[in-house]
């Protein structure tokens, strides 16, 4: 195995040529390493030691492949974990197929940011506030995983466990995000409460993709940014639409029930309680534009 080190300050730097050499290592090291893909989250972590402090940073980006985005009808949309950001959200197929996750990813940060972080990164840091999460859960996205021994895919809706926690074990890394293939007639929308511009992180985020067919919503899912401890479902506000007759009054009784499946924090940004006036608002504004004739 071929592996690039160079001694830092207080932690290695490795430089894998593959996949496999990658797994490797994480193996014979587990838990004293962290990964480097775009670095627009470690990087800063690295300078503050208290919430990361690594014997190895093992960067990615000398393995070949691992920036593809591709699609066909059989596997859908794959999103590679080098994937940066602003790939994602210009991409023609993600623009015209898959309208949510683009308009998240290109909210998020700024270009400079977009321009070296990846959407992977991105859920695997799991802060509340991410923008790529609630339209990768509102798409039905799913994560490849990979260690040395084996392979798994695990839904998105079971990775996120609590804040800047996640499903992912210290020896295993994404190798890509899979979307599944869209009903050509579903609609989706991302929208995004920041305080002052879009470079902010968000307030509220709200990820909506469904379809109506002959008035009768056929199928919807929402998820919530920002307003709890992980990225959420609002599957009371799902259940209470699919198989009905879409009126603005059941539009309304949906937006009411997504505030009551949301838990925000009083912060320096917003208070609770107008965390939840936002959620109201904003995801009545995100089934009234998926749902519009």
């Amino acid at each position: 195995m071929k592996v690039f080190y160079r001694r830092l300050s207080k932690f290695e730097y490795v430089r894998p040529g593959s996949l496999t050499d990658a797994l490797t290592f994480l193996t014979e090291n587990r838990g004293r390493v962290l990964i480097l893909a775009g670095g627009t989250d470690l990087i800063p972590q690295l300078k503050k030691r208290e919430l990361a402090n690594p014997d190895y940073v093992m960067d990615l980006k000398a393995i070949p492949g691992l920036e593809a985005i591709s699609y066909d009808d059989e596997s859908g949309l794959r999103i590679g974990p080098l994937a940066t950001i602003a790939a994602v959200g210009r991409d023609p197929v993600v623009e015209q197929r898959f309208k949510a996750l683009s308009q998240a990813a290109l909210s998020m940060a700024s270009p400079q940011v977009r321009n070296r972080g990846t959407i992977v990164g991105n859920i695997c840091n799991a802060v509340p506030s991410a923008d790529s999460a609630p339209a990768l859960l509102a798409l039905s996205a799913s994560v490849r995983i990979k260690n040395s021994l084996s392979e798994r895919t695990l839904a998105l809706d079971n990775f996120f466990t609590g804040p800047r926690r996640t499903a992912l074990a210290d020896d295993e890394i994404i190798c890509e995000i899979t979307i599944p293939k869209q009903n050509p007639a579903s609609r989706g929308v991302y929208l995004k409460l920041s305080p002052r511009h879009s470079m902010d992180l968000a307030v509220v985020g709200v990820a909506a993709v469904g379809t109506v067919e002959g008035g009768i919503c056929k199928d919807v899912r929402i998820a919530l940014g920002a307003v709890a401890p992980t990225p959420v479902r609002a599957l009371a506000s799902e259940g209470a639409l699919r198989g009905q007759k879409i009126t603005s009054e059941l539009i309304n009784e949906a937006a009411k029930n997504a505030v009551s499946q949301c838990s925000p924090i009083d912060d320096h940004r917003a208070s609770r309680e107008y965390r939840c006036d936002m959620v109201y608002a904003m995801t009545r504004r995100a089934l009234s534009q998926i749902f519009a004739e």
